[in-house]
């Protein structure tokens, strides 16, 4: 069977690419490795209607409406290979089943890389964050600490100022701020420690002491830190679509990549924020620009 559109991924860009893709009476294969990236977090926040949901009732609330959809197909599996053939692609899964499809949204999204420093996971997700925009309500009026290893960390601190005012800057033991940068954050109060973290203290996920090399340490409560970002399904070898210097698919604003046929939406576009809405929002744009071409050829 060919089918109009393989979706890969199972996070919100995915289904709500589905979801309208199954909406216009399209044959949908969507797969999901069941991985995201997201499961470690507590709730996810900015969705109307679904602001403090936790992870695991958004995806079973999604795929409850998605598979509503007598149109969508899904399977549970990673996809190890696409090929671009003369009609469509052609999908295999890690099981060694092969699938077709004319056209294809990769929504694999990316995976986060941070300083390894010592305790860091015990504390990711509960009172370590990444996205103030998805948990800096919670941690309002904190003592935090902002942690990056990336020259964005002066902008970071900037945003965070707005949920509180008693920030430490953290660039373990790199030199990232100019000295026009560390004037303005003074004038504000926060201070900039440029020693290297050693470790993080603390009890139940409860952050409670960022501990450096020299041996001090300084009391926080919570923090963001800033990993590194990379694509956590990787096809470019095979199907030679352009990416972005963050590793991130180039599209055009509906989707499209470089690729005849070939789609990318959420995080592995690098849509920005990283948010469930931003991501849920590029998979519509997708499915839409997916079901409009279809219609074009239908007609040519």
């Amino acid at each position: 069977m060919m089918y109009d559109c393989a979706i890969v991924g199972g996070g919100p860009a995915a289904l709500n690419a589905a979801l309208v893709l199954g909406r216009a009476r399209r044959s949908v294969a969507l797969f999901d490795n069941n991985q995201p990236r997201n499961g470690i977090t507590h709730a996810s926040h900015g969705f109307i209607t679904r602001d403090g949901i936790k992870p695991d009732d958004f995806r079973r609330i999604a795929y409850e409406e998605v598979l509503g959809y007598p149109s969508v197909q899904h399977w549970q599996v990673e996809v190890t290979d696409i090929r671009k053939k003369e009609k469509g692609f052609e999908i295999l899964t890690q099981s060694g089943a092969y699938t077709q499809a004319r056209k294809v949204i990769l929504a694999t999204g990316l995976k986060e890389v941070f300083p390894g420093i010592e305790g860091f996971h015990k504390f990711y997700g509960k009172s370590l964050f990444n996205c103030p925009y998805c948990d800096a309500w919670e941690m309002r009026d904190q003592p935090l600490a902002v942690i990056s290893e990336d020259p964005g960390i002066f902008h970071m601190t900037k945003l965070l100022y707005n949920w509180s005012k008693d920030l430490i800057v953290c660039t373990n033991g790199n030199a990232l701020l100019t000295v026009e940068e560390k004037n303005l954050l003074g004038s504000k109060g926060i201070r900039i420690i440029e020693t290297p973290i050693a470790a993080f203290y603390g009890q139940n996920g409860l952050l409670e002491q960022v501990h450096f090399t020299d041996d001090t340490n300084i009391e926080r409560s919570g923090g963001f830190i800033t990993p590194k970002w990379f694509p956590k399904a990787d096809f470019v070898e095979q199907l030679g679509y352009d990416i972005t210097d963050y590793g991130g698919i180039v599209t055009d604003t509906g989707g499209r990549s470089s690729v005849t046929g070939l789609y990318a939406a959420g995080d592995a576009a690098y849509v920005r924020p990283s948010q469930v809405i931003y991501a849920a929002a590029s998979g519509s744009k997708a499915a839409i620009a997916v079901n409009t071409d279809l219609v074009e050829e239908e007609f040519c």
